[in-house]
C-alpha cells in the first residue's frame, strides 16, 4: 500500500478525523521509522502528529515496551497538568499501538523542537542533566510493580561478566589471544565495576523507573532559548538503579572522543561536562535520593562505561554479533576507547565525588 494511505489508514484508527496533508520523513535515530504526518483541523489550523513503525526485531516485546510507556506518560501528565509532556495517542480500544500484518504502529504528539547529538555548551549539557533528573523525579512516587522488565538484565554487571567469561573461554572465533591486555584490565576491576549491581541485590540500592538511555539526543530542546522541553525515546523504561540514568549519561556526554575513536589515549571524563551534567540531574533528584545513592552515583560512570567495555569485547570475541560495525576491529576499539575512559574515572574519581557532594549541598 502507499505510504500516504498506509499513514492516513493509521491515524484513523487512533481516532484522527481531520483533514490529512502528508507527511515528512524524520531522521530520528538507528531503529524505528519515524514520520511527521500533518493535518489540517477543522478551523483551518495546521496540527502534526509523530507516527513511528516500531523495530520489532530490535524490541521483541513491544506490547509490553508500549504498556511501560503508557503508564510512565500518562502517570506524568496527571502529575504535572501544566507542562507540555509525551502523549501517546490511543485507539477506541484504549491501546497505544496499531498491529498491522507485520507492523506495530504508534502515534505521539509532535513537539516543536530542536536536539543535539553532540553538543559541548555547557548551558544546554547542564539542561539536558536537569530534564533527565526532572523526569526521575516525577516518576519517584510511581509503582515499580507495574512495569515490565522488558530487556532483562539489562544493565546487570555480574552476567555482563558472566557472558565475556564464556566467551574467552569458548573463543569461537579466535580472537581472545590478542585482547589479553584488556581482558586483564576488566577482570582486574570486576568487583568494582559490579558495585551498583552488588548492591542492589543486597537491597542497599532502590529500584527505580529508570530511562536507560539518557543520550543528550533524547532530549528535546526549545529553540530559541536552549531551554529543556521533554526527554524521549522511551523505549527502554524499566526498573533500573539511579545511578545507570546517570553513569551512561556521564560516560556518553562528557568523554573528550566520540565512544570508539581508534586514539584510546585521548579518552578520558571532562570534568566541566561531568559538572554542568551533575548539577542539573542533582537539583531535581538530590531530596529523593539515598545516602547510598550519593555515595555511589560518581563511581556509576566508571561503572557503566566499564559494563560497556565488557559488552563490546564480549561481542568482539563472538565475532561481531550484536552491534552494528564499520570493520573487523570496531568493537575493539570501542571497548579500548571504553577501557581509558574507565582507568581516567577512577583517576578523577575524589574530583567526581566531590562535585557530587557540592551539587547536593547546593540543591537541598
Amino acid at each position: 500500500m502507499d505510504l500516504n494511505l498506509k499513514l492516513q489508514e493509521v491515524c484513523r484508527q487512533f481516532r484522527i478525523k481531520d483533514e490529512y496533508l502528508g507527511y515528512e520523513t524524520i531522521q530520528m535515530g538507528n531503529v524505528n521509522c519515524t514520520y511527521k504526518v500533518n493535518f489540517r483541523l477543522s478551523d483551518g489550523t495546521p496540527k502534526s502528529f509523530l507516527v513511528q513503525n516500531v523495530n520489532t526485531y530490535a524490541f521483541r516485546n513491544p506490547v509490553g515496551l508500549m504498556e511501560n510507556i503508557d503508564k510512565v506518560t500518562e502517570h506524568i501528565r496527571r502529575k504535572c497538568p501544566e507542562k507540555l509532556s509525551l502523549h501517546f495517542h490511543h485507539t477506541s480500544d484504549r491501546k497505544t499501538y496499531v498491529i498491522d500484518g507485520e507492523n506495530f504502529w504508534r502515534m505521539s504528539n509532535f513537539i516543536r523542537s530542536v536536539t543535539y547529538n553532540s553538543v559541548k555548551d555547557l548551558t544546554i549539557i547542564r539542561n539536558a542533566g536537569s530534564a533527565f533528573g526532572e523526569f526521575q523525579n516525577e516518576l519517584s512516587d510511581f509503582d515499580i510493580g507495574q512495569l515490565t522488565e522488558t530487556i532483562p538484565n539489562f544493565h546487570n554487571t555480574r552476567k555482563r561478566y558472566e557472558s565475556l567469561e564464556a566467551s574467552v573461554k569458548a573463543d569461537p572465533v579466535g580472537r581472545v589471544a590478542q585482547v589479553q591486555e584488556e581482558l586483564e584490565y576488566l577482570l582486574s576491576v570486576k568487583d568494582q565495576a559490579c558495585t551498583l549491581t552488588d548492591l542492589q541485590k543486597a537491597g542497599q540500592l532502590p529500584l527505580r523507573v529508570t530511562h536507560n538511555d539518557t543520550k543528550i539526543n533524547n532530549v528535546l530542546f526549545d529553540p530559541e532559548d536552549g531551554s529543556a522541553v521533554v526527554v524521549i525515546d522511551l523505549d527502554t523504561v524499566m526498573p533500573g538503579l539511579m545511578g545507570h540514568d546517570f553513569g551512561d549519561a556521564i560516560r556518553f556526554a562528557a568523554n573528550y572522543v566520540e565512544e570508539d575513536c581508534p586514539d584510546a589515549e585521548k579518552a578520558g571524563v571532562d570534568l566541566d561536562v561531568f559538572t554542568a551534567f551533575a548539577r542539573g540531574f542533582l537539583e531535581k533528584t538530590a531530596q529523593s535520593m539515598t545516602d547510598k545513592e550519593v555515595e555511589t552515583l560518581a563511581l556509576s560512570c566508571f561503572c557503566l562505561t566499564t559494563e560497556l567495555a565488557v559488552r563490546f569485547l564480549d561481542d568482539y570475541i563472538q565475532g561481531d554479533l550484536y552491534f552494528k560495525t564499520r570493520g573487523p576491529e570496531h568493537n575493539l576499539v570501542r571497548a579500548r576507547c571504553q577501557i581509558a575512559l574507565a582507568k581516567d574515572m577512577i583517576r578523577k574519581m575524589p574530583q567526581m565525588e566531590k562535585i557530587v557532594k557540592d551539587s547536593v549541598a547546593a540543591s537541598v
